[in-house]
């Protein structure tokens, strides 16, 4: 089976995934994506937090705040990164218009600027939302930074195993996030 992947993405975006803000993260593509668009590689990863490219003025303006409270302690130098969460990715749906985007916007931390670039960027594609079922680690894990982590990719493997069922709490609890699946669903329709 390999060992699990993980998402990069911001850590504010990952924070709002942590404490059940937002249940999608939206995706293209990252810049050196082996086939140059966005591939869901596995249904179960960590999610892995990024810090060097956010940016507040791309988030609502409740969350810029949380951008500052990731950087705390964080430094480009350091050699270890903290993972505290793991993802299941329940559905991934596509948006390719505008309008459709617009609907989610009161579901996510990002500013509208922000998720209609997204969709902009290499127009023919969609917009992956990928509703994802997040938990939380009991013993979060410190993983050292290898050179294969870093750059603008999405994906990457870690040399740790799966995470066993009861080291990991969900943020949401069932009824509570298929509430919020069912919202947004809805919303699209």
């Amino acid at each position: 089976m390999g060992k699990p992947k993980a998402l990069k993405e911001w850590a504010s975006a990952v924070k709002a995934l942590e404490d059940g803000t937002q249940i999608f993260i939206m995706r293209k593509g990252g810049i050196v994506e082996e086939t140059k668009d966005f591939q869901v590689e596995s249904a179960d990863f960590f999610l892995y937090p990024t810090y060097e490219h956010q940016r507040k003025e791309l988030l609502k303006e409740d969350y810029r705040g949380v951008i500052d409270d990731s950087l705390v302690g964080w430094s480009a130098a350091d050699t270890h990164v903290t993972i505290n969460s793991f993802a299941r990715m329940v559905e991934d749906m596509e948006v390719s218009d505008q309008d459709q985007l617009n609907k989610l916007y009161p579901y996510h931390i990002w500013t509208e600027n922000f998720t209609e670039e997204r969709l902009k960027w290499k127009r023919k594609n969609p917009l992956h939302i990928m509703l994802l079922r997040v938990y939380t680690l009991v013993q979060p894990l410190q993983i050292p930074i290898e050179q294969a982590y870093i750059g603008c990719k999405s994906w990457i493997e870690l040399g740790v195993d799966m995470p066993e069922e009861s080291f990991m709490v969900p943020v949401l609890s069932n009824e509570e996030f298929a509430a919020r699946v069912a919202e947004i669903k809805h919303t699209l329709t």
